[in-house]
């Protein structure tokens, strides 16, 4: 007599493998997406909270003067007012969340020092956008004088007492910040 045998194979056949490593890859670029995405959106709050911070920093180190003389990179840097994370390669480099360079110094409006700047560069065109419409302080008293944005200045209280429009509207800031590194600087009284 003769048996026969049935013979059950155990285990996946190609086209289930290929099946699941599908679906790992969809997921795992979603993921990277997301990932992505949300790394973006922390630089750019980053990014705020440190213009604020400098902002507070710099009006604190220059509180008993009436002028902005002498502030540089250099001397932000050896007074402590920059955080250690925004602290570049080279002595006076300071660098902001998308590796860009930053640029802390006196400013010059109508021939004094009694203004300052800062000036964030190499920033994304989404970081862009986000961090020009954000209002860093348009109302009067608030020390804000203008925004550049690629060259592009909004002044937020003009001598005649009208302004540029400040914070910038969505619309503005897309076309000034353009596709590719952009920068933005801040003047404050």
């Amino acid at each position: 007599m003769i048996t026969l045998h049935k013979n059950e194979q155990a285990g996946r056949s190609m086209v289930e493998m290929l099946g699941v490593l599908a679906i790992i890859g969809v997921l795992s670029i979603g993921g990277i997406s997301g990932y992505s995405k949300a790394m973006a959106k922390f630089r750019i709050n980053k990014t705020l909270d440190q213009i604020s911070m400098l902002v507070m920093n710099i009006r604190s180190l220059f509180a008993s003067s009436l002028d902005y003389t002498g502030l540089d990179n250099s001397l932000a840097i050896t007074m402590g007012i920059i955080p250690g994370e925004m602290r570049g390669a080279g002595s006076g480099s300071i660098i902001n969340a998308f590796q860009g360079d930053v640029v802390i110094k006196a400013g010059n409006q109508g021939g004094t020092n009694r203004s300052f700047e800062i000036e964030y560069a190499g920033l994304t065109q989404e970081a862009c956008v986000s961090i020009a419409t954000a209002d860093w302080g348009s109302q009067a008293g608030s020390g804000l004088y203008s925004i550049s944005v690629n060259d592009n200045t909004h002044y937020a209280d003009r001598a005649d007492g009208a302004t540029d429009g400040l914070p910038l509207n969505i619309g503005a800031a897309s076309g000034y910040c353009g596709t590719g590194p952009a920068n933005i600087k801040w003047v404050y009284y």
